[in-house]
């Protein structure tokens, strides 16, 4: 099926060869070197006018990355995923949980026997 429309192909607005007399002339730049725990060197290209960031994310393996090549940033520490009981624990005691039980299951006898409906 054939495109419709009055469109010439193959071009669009600003395509064609530009060069600096068109663009005008480029900033001048530096190049800054950064080091990964993975012994991974990234350069990238800065202003000259721009401030040099301290650590930047490795583009290969997302690590952090630092100027010093003895000494890169060590990888993050990540944290396993924790379960709604991982974190009660951490808040309870076991003595706190069996008192907690103990009083809920009185409360519940209690209401069972005096003829409360618990839905």
């Amino acid at each position: 099926m054939a495109g419709g429309g009055n469109a010439i192909r193959g071009s669009r607005v600003g395509a064609g060869p530009m060069g600096e007399a068109e663009r005008g002339d480029a900033a001048p730049r530096q190049t800054v070197t950064y080091f990964c725990a993975r012994e991974h060197r990234s350069v990238v290209p800065f202003s000259t006018e721009a401030t040099i960031p301290e650590s930047w994310d490795c583009p290969k393996c997302g690590l952090p990355a630092s100027l010093d090549s003895d000494n890169p940033p060590p990888a993050p520490k990540i944290e396993p995923y924790k379960t709604h009981l991982a974190y009660v624990k951490e808040r309870r005691s076991d003595k706190e949980a069996e008192d907690i039980l103990d009083e809920a299951l009185t409360l519940l006898r209690t209401r069972r026997k005096s003829g409360d409906i618990i839905f």
